[in-house]
C-alpha cells in the first residue's frame, strides 16, 4: 500500500499538515483523493448530500462488483475514445493493474471473470467500501454525511447546507467530485452545472450514456410477451463498424443492456444528427450466411414458417419475434431475403431513455478548462474529479477505473498547489 504511494511521500514539500482541504462528493474520486491527501498529512474534510458515502459504487456492485478489466492497455485505453488522450496521463498514473494492488492492500481479492473482467473474490462492493472508509478515518478523514453544497459565500468560502442549517466553510484547497446525471436519488443529480456555470465555468450539456434506446413503437405481441426478455449471443453493429458479440434485453419501448451500452455513445451521436439511428443484429452470428441460406432453401413442405426457422436454425422465442417484428412480411417466402434478415436486421431508434435511468452520463466540465493537475483554470485552487468531467466509458470496469485515476491524479494535484 505505501509502495503505491510513494510518489506522492517523495514530493520535496514542507509541512502541511496545517492545511486543510475541502472534498466535496463521496464517491470513489472523492474518497480516492482523499486518501492521497490525508495520507500525505492534509486535514481533509469531506462532505456529501447524501445519508451515506459511496451509494452509486454500491449500486454498481449490485450482481456483481465489477471494478477494472484485465484487457492490455493499448486496447484499455481506447475504450474512453476521442478522450483517450486526456484519461491517458490519468491511468499511467493508476490503472488497472495499480488499482488492482491498492484494492489488495484493503485485505480484498480479487479474480477475472472469463470476459476478462476483475472482481473482488466475493463479488461485492460493501466490503470493499468498509475497509476503505476505515483506514479513511484511520488517517483522519472528517467525513459530512447529509451535507449538500450550495455554492460559494461573497466571501469565497464554500456554502453548505447541513441538518443544522446553512454554514461557509474556508479551506485552502477544494476538490469538487459530484459525479454526473445520472440516478438522482442516489446524489448525482448535476445541480453542479448551474453553480459552475455561475462562475464563468464552461461546461459541455450532460447526456446519458451505457443507456437503454427507445423504437418509434413495438408491437402489442413484442410488449406483451417480449418485454423484458434477454436476447443472447447476438451481435450488433452500428455504420461500417465491426458488429459487437454480446447480449441485450428487449425493453416495452425500445432496447437496453451490455451490448447496447458498449455501442451508446455512437448510437446517442447519430440520434443527435440525423434524427434517428439504425443498427444491425446478427442473430446468429455463429452462422456465415451462405449456410443460413442453404438452412432455409430446403423445403418446408406443410411446415409452418416457425417450425421451419425452428428446425433448421434454432431460431425461435424472442429472436424469431424480433425477426417477425422488423423483416419486411414479403421476405418471409424470400430465402435469400429472409437469410440476410437474420444476419443484419435492421432496427431503428430514434431516442434515449432518460437520463437518471442512464447507468453513466457523457459531457460535464471539460478538460481543457483544466490544467494538467486538473485544476480549473477559471477558479485557483478548485479541482474536479471523477464522472463530473466530460469522459465516457462503457461499462466493465473502464468506468470506475477512470473515476479512481482521476481521482488520486486531482489529490497530487492539489498536494503540488498546496506546496506552491
Amino acid at each position: 500500500m505505501l509502495g503505491l504511494f510513494s510518489a506522492i511521500v517523495a514530493l520535496p514539500m514542507p509541512d502541511i499538515s496545517s492545511r486543510h482541504v475541502t472534498i466535496i462528493g463521496g464517491g470513489p474520486a472523492g474518497l480516492m483523493a482523499a486518501e492521497v491527501l490525508s495520507l500525505a498529512g492534509v486535514q481533509v474534510d469531506l462532505y456529501d448530500g447524501m445519508p451515506s458515502v459511496g451509494r452509486k459504487f454500491l449500486l454498481a456492485g449490485v450482481g456483481g462488483m465489477n471494478i477494472t478489466h484485465s484487457e492490455a492497455y493499448p486496447a484499455f485505453l481506447s475504450r474512453y475514445a476521442e478522450r483517450a488522450p486526456n484519461i491517458a496521463p490519468l491511468l499511467r498514473g493508476f490503472g488497472a493493474e495499480a488499482l488492482c494492488e491498492w484494492i489488495h492492500g484493503l485485505g480484498i481479492q480479487t479474480f477475472i471473470g472469463t470476459s476478462g473482467r476483475v472482481f473482488p473474490t466475493d463479488m461485492k462492493a460493501a466490503p470493499l467500501l468498509r475497509a476503505w472508509l476505515k483506514r479513511l478515518r484511520d488517517q483522519g478523514v472528517v467525513i459530512h454525511t447529509r451535507h449538500r453544497w450550495l455554492g460559494w459565500s461573497a466571501d469565497g468560502d464554500l456554502l453548505i447546507h447541513s441538518p443544522e442549517g446553512e454554514k461557509t466553510v474556508h479551506s485552502d484547497a477544494v476538490l469538487l467530485a459530484l459525479g454526473g446525471g445520472s440516478w438522482s436519488r442516489l446524489g448525482s443529480d448535476g445541480a453542479w452545472l448551474k453553480l459552475l456555470e455561475d462562475k464563468g465555468v464552461p461546461y459541455v450539456a450532460l447526456q446519458p450514456s451505457n443507456c437503454g434506446f427507445e423504437v418509434s413503437a413495438w408491437s402489442e405481441l413484442m410488449v406483451s410477451k417480449f418485454a423484458g426478455a434477454p436476447l443472447k449471443n447476438v451481435a450488433i453493429g452500428l455504420g461500417n463498424d465491426k458488429p459487437r458479440l454480446g447480449e441485450c434485453v428487449i425493453t416495452a419501448t425500445g432496447i437496453e443492456g451490455s451490448l447496447i451500452y458498449a455501442l451508446s455513445a455512437p448510437i446517442r451521436e447519430a440520434i443527435n444528427r440525423d434524427g434517428s439511428a439504425t443498427v444491425h443484429i446478427d442473430l446468429l452470428p455463429s452462422k456465415p450466411l451462405d449456410k443460413v441460406q442453404v438452412a432455409l432453401a430446403k423445403p418446408r413442405g406443410s411446415r409452418s414458417m416457425s417450425k421451419h426457422l425452428h428446425s433448421q436454425l434454432g431460431l425461435d422465442g424472442v429472436k424469431a419475434a424480433l425477426l417477425r417484428e422488423l423483416a419486411p412480411a414479403e421476405h418471409f417466402i424470400d430465402p435469400a431475403k429472409l437469410a440476410v434478415d437474420i444476419k443484419a436486421l435492421p432496427l431503428t431508434l430514434v431516442k434515449t431513455r432518460p437520463m437518471d435511468e442512464a447507468i453513466s452520463t457523457a459531457g460535464g466540465v471539460p478538460f481543457e478548462a483544466l490544467d494538467e493537475r486538473l485544476m480549473l483554470k477559471q477558479l485557483p485552487g478548485v479541482f474536479c474529479a471523477g464522472e463530473m468531467l466530460d469522459w465516457e466509458a462503457p461499462t466493465g470496469g473502464y468506468l470506475l477505473t477512470g473515476c479512481f485515476a482521476s481521482g488520486r491524479a486531482a489529490g497530487r494535484g492539489m498536494l503540488e498547489w498546496l506546496n506552491r
